[in-house]
């Protein structure tokens, strides 16, 4: 991998084919490493503000392969936004040729803000107001400090909603594909039960397998999440064993090319997810 990506940084320093199109002033003003950051930044920065998010729709944003295009759109860009903590390790690592500002939004975090190596902020309304201060701080102008305070009432909007409609519910255990929801499970009272760690894309042993079995057995869940850019093979095997049923959530880490056509965004895709939980878990 290491040499993979060494050649991958050659080639965006020599300027070879693969390049994206550049900006009016050879390169975009912001790149982002996947949809929540970039989506942060054009909703602060506005129209005029050119965003390049690296990760391409559809795509699982863990696991990206740099390509000589990403090299040299992170070397001309004005600002680098990434989460770190190795949650995309091939883009940290091309950041470390970088010309303008790089962004690390779990690096100094306040006290509480991050779980261990947990990098999903942003499904926790609270945590992803945390976000677009810190971007909003990186991006450093006018239009974006004036932006920043209408959004954060959209996030308060959004948590108040989440409170309200995960307060009474008849059953409290989130059964997850992998552990993504943990933040959101945390800030409103429920028990996150994930098949698979913090990496979707890691296979069971048959053991673990069993042990996720037998955890929601003993949960009594009626419901296990599925993730819509993960295959929901594995959920659907321990659903299948435990008589539950599946239903899925949306860990909004990039957004399908219909669902940008839809003109669907962190706020719908919220919503959605509360709408699933709401019924997966027998609120009311």
């Amino acid at each position: 991998m290491a040499l993979l990506l060494a050649g991958v940084l050659a080639l965006g320093l020599a300027g070879e084919d693969g390049s994206r199109e550049a900006g009016s002033d050879g390169g975009p003003d912001v790149v982002a490493g996947f949809y929540p950051l970039a989506y942060v930044a054009q909703e602060l920065g506005g129209p005029e503000l050119e965003v390049e998010n690296l990760t391409p729709p559809g795509a699982e944003p863990h696991d990206i392969e740099v390509i000589a295009g990403d090299v040299e759109d992170l070397q001309s860009a004005d600002v680098v936004l990434l989460m770190g903590r190795d949650f995309q390790p091939q883009l940290e690592e091309a950041a470390e040729r970088a010309s303008g500002e790089v962004v690390y939004v779990l690096e100094d975090a306040p006290s509480g803000t991050v779980r261990g190596d947990d990098p999903h902020i942003w499904l926790d309304a609270a945590r992803f107001g945390y976000i677009a201060k810190r971007i909003a701080d990186a991006l450093g102008t006018d239009e974006a400090g004036d932006a920043l305070y209408p959004f954060e009432r959209r996030v308060g909007v959004l948590q108040r909603d989440y409170e309200q409609g995960l307060a009474h519910c008849q059953r409290r255990e989130l059964v997850t594909s992998h552990d993504a929801f943990g933040y959101l499970a945390e800030r409103y009272g429920l028990t996150e039960v994930p098949i698979l760690g913090l990496s979707p894309e890691a296979e069971p042993s048959p053991g673990a397998l069993q042990d996720a079995i037998e955890r929601v057995r003993e949960s009594a869940a009626t419901t296990v999440f599925t993730e819509s850019l993960v295959s929901p093979e594995l959920a659907e095997t321990v659903a299948r064993e435990t008589g539950a049923t599946t239903a899925v959530l949306n860990p909004i880490e990039g957004l399908t090319e219909e669902q940008q056509e839809a003109g669907e965004d962190y706020f719908s895709l919220m919503r959605e997810n509360l709408a699933m939980l709401g019924k997966g878990l027998g609120c009311r």
